[in-house]
């Protein structure tokens, strides 16, 4: 089976194993190479270790391969009878990270 690890990055939950090519919030800095040491839970052949709340010894290392932005959510306030509307746009913001490995002591 193969190993995978339960990662935790910008108040999100990712499901990731070495190799995969995941979106997250984006992540500042120019880093080529970054650890992610908030692991929840890896698990390796069958054996599963849980964190409370972070798994100890355990690190994701991936590369960024680039940054992007979601498409324009439009956001549009109106309140009846008052003539009051708003409308806003906005794009989020993303980080597209490679898995290179999971690292885990246990």
């Amino acid at each position: 089976m193969k190993m995978y690890a339960v990662i935790e990055t910008g108040g999100q939950q990712h499901r990731v194993s070495p190799g995969d090519v995941v979106k997250v919030q984006k992540i500042g800095g120019s880093e080529k190479e970054i650890s992610i040491d908030k692991v929840l839970l890896v698990s390796k052949d069958d054996k599963v270790e849980i964190g409370s709340p972070f798994v100890k010894n355990a690190v994701v290392k991936a590369e960024v391969q680039g940054e992007g932005r979601y498409p324009k959510v439009i956001v549009y306030k109106q309140k009846p009878r008052k003539g009051y509307r708003k409308l806003n746009g906005h794009k989020q913001g993303y980080t597209v990270l490679k898995i290179k490995d999971i690292v885990f002591g246990g």
